[in-house]
């Protein structure tokens, strides 16, 4: 091989290897940016399952307050379980069957349980986190009825524990379960049991 034969070889092999970094460093660009993509693309799903959750969670208290029971299964998971100071129930039926007897649909008066009306529930302080298709949350609540002077005033507080799933690209709870903090109430986890 002659020398300028070995000045070519040379030449060439040093372009190879400066073809062979410059193609592993658009690949890694690639891989970098696409990961990048990627990550913004999760961090922008997480944020939009956490809003799509908190609207879930401000529609539960529409539908308390406007006594909608069939709207109010409907936020649960076809096996949704709701569990709370009148005991438990599973599955939308159960779940609308247990506060059509325990709270009713009168929105003025007293209902059922005794409680005089309008009524209103408040949420706030929710912590959500998101997980793919589940997600998890507590929430804290405040329970307003009407006092003597016809002002708002609180009858309970507390914080409901919740379990999502997402159900036929909807969020839905797949548990809620209601622990008044003040007065203490602990959730009753026996089934429901309408009163004779």
């Amino acid at each position: 091989m002659t020398t300028k034969s070995r000045t070519y070889a040379i030449i060439a092999l040093v372009i190879l290897g400066f073809a062979a970094v410059d193609i592993t460093l658009i690949a890694t660009n690639r891989s970098a940016e696409g990961a990048e993509a990627s990550s913004v693309e999760a961090r922008l799903q997480r944020l939009e399952d956490r809003e799509a959750i908190r609207d879930l969670i401000i529609e539960y208290g529409h539908m308390v307050d406007t006594r909608n029971w069939a709207g109010f299964a409907n936020l649960f998971a076809q096996n949704g379980e709701w569990v709370g100071g009148m005991g438990a129930a599973k599955g939308r039926p159960a779940i609308q069957k247990m506060m059509e007897d325990s709270i009713g649909s009168n929105t003025t008066g007293k209902s059922p349980a005794g409680i005089g009306g309008p009524n209103f529930h408040i949420f706030a302080n929710e912590r959500i986190t998101v997980d793919g298709n589940t997600a998890t949350a507590v929430t804290k609540w405040m329970f307003l009825v009407p006092s003597k002077e016809n002002h708002p005033q609180p009858y309970y507080l507390g914080h409901y524990d919740d379990r999502f799933v997402r159900e036929d690209g909807s969020w839905k709870f797949l548990s809620r379960t209601a622990y008044g903090d003040i007065p203490p109430a602990p959730p009753k986890t026996a089934p429901y049991q309408p009163s004779k």
